[in-house]
């Protein structure tokens, strides 16, 4: 097998590539080949030390993956070899062969191409949890995402289509603003270039209902402006590098609200919400109501290269590294 190791924090260019023998599942637990791991920004973060969890080299990044299961240890009941799966596994993904406790691997269903499903979860759960537990929005609504060329931007954009609502697409370029209007936007912004507030509100006609913001940065002061009565500001992350400063006076100004969306965390100490928070997922998935996009494709090793790439900004959408 090969895998990916971080032996020391800093930048993903230091990533190294070993080779080792493959793992052998033991009690309660499945080996897996993987097909695809989901690239995210948390796991520059890792690599950096400077996410809030610290974790001390070497490791293997990587968060997310699918793939076959090729052995069952004891006690394995409810898989077997052959199963298409997929897992949220927080660390460890950037690898050819995973073993995984049997408890935190899901059958991905069959219409589901491996490769989507590794770059599922951390997006689609993400803002899932976002529009249907720490705010609901209905269909009469307007939702502003930001950042939505990107993995989480995209994700939000099919959520909040799926509950009926209409959906206006901030972005950097003209490539990821197109990514978005095929995602379901209706209208676009490039916020580069044009002016966020004065443009969602008119494409609102006065205030926009949720912001969706996994950006952070210059881009959360306008977008929080560009709200309308009882309009909601939902946090989700800093890919802009920068924190954003509030003005509380413009949350007291028409009942607006700031909603924080922590879903790594919550997951991670609710094991069984997330798992109904998945299932509902995957259930979108089968009915039709969602449509994840396919990912780019990237070989294993250029790890460092694809996680450079999602620093600066370079992708659109999901990336997944294939073994």
């Amino acid at each position: 097998m090969q895998r990916i190791v971080c032996t020391g924090w800093g930048p993903p260019e230091d990533l190294v590539v070993v080779d080792e023998p493959d793992p052998v599942p033991g009690e309660g637990q499945v080996a897996v080949k993987v097909a695809a791991a989901g690239v995210n920004f948390v796991d520059a973060l890792f690599v950096a030390g400077t996410y809030q969890i610290k974790v001390p080299p070497p490791f293997t990044p990587g968060s997310e993956l699918a793939g076959i299961v090729t052995a069952v240890g004891p006690g394995v009941e409810l898989l077997q070899v052959g199963d298409r799966v997929l897992s949220s596994l927080g660390l460890g993904a950037f690898t050819s062969h995973a073993v995984l406790p049997a408890l935190g691997v899901t059958r991905t269903p069959d219409s589901l191409a491996l490769t989507t499903a590794a770059a599922l979860v951390q997006s689609y759960c993400t803002a899932w949890f976002a529009l249907q537990r720490r705010t609901t929005v209905r269909p009469d609504e307007t939702v502003l995402v930001l950042g939505a060329g990107g993995g989480v931007g995209l994700a939000a954009i099919d959520v909040a289509r799926s509950m009926g609502a209409r959906v206006i697409a901030a972005a950097s370029t003209a490539e990821k603003l197109e990514a978005a209007r095929a995602m379901g936007a209706t209208d676009t912004i490039a916020y580069e270039t044009e002016d966020l507030k004065v443009r969602a509100r008119e494409l609102s006609e006065g205030g926009v209902d949720v912001v969706v913001d996994p950006v952070g940065g210059p881009h959360t002061d306008p977008a929080l402006r560009a709200l309308g009565v009882f309009g909601r500001l939902v946090v989700i992350g800093f890919a802009a590098g920068s924190i954003a400063t509030l003005p509380a006076n413009q949350v007291l100004l028409k009942n607006r609200t700031v909603v924080g969306v922590d879903w790594g965390a919550w997951a991670m100490q609710h094991p069984a919400g997330q798992a109904v928070v998945l299932d509902e997922v995957l259930d979108a998935v089968r009915l039709g109501e969602l449509h994840p996009t396919p990912p780019a494709e990237r070989p294993l090793i250029e790890a460092g290269a694809v996680l450079r790439d999602l620093l600066d900004r370079r992708l659109t959408g999901k990336t997944v590294l294939v073994p």
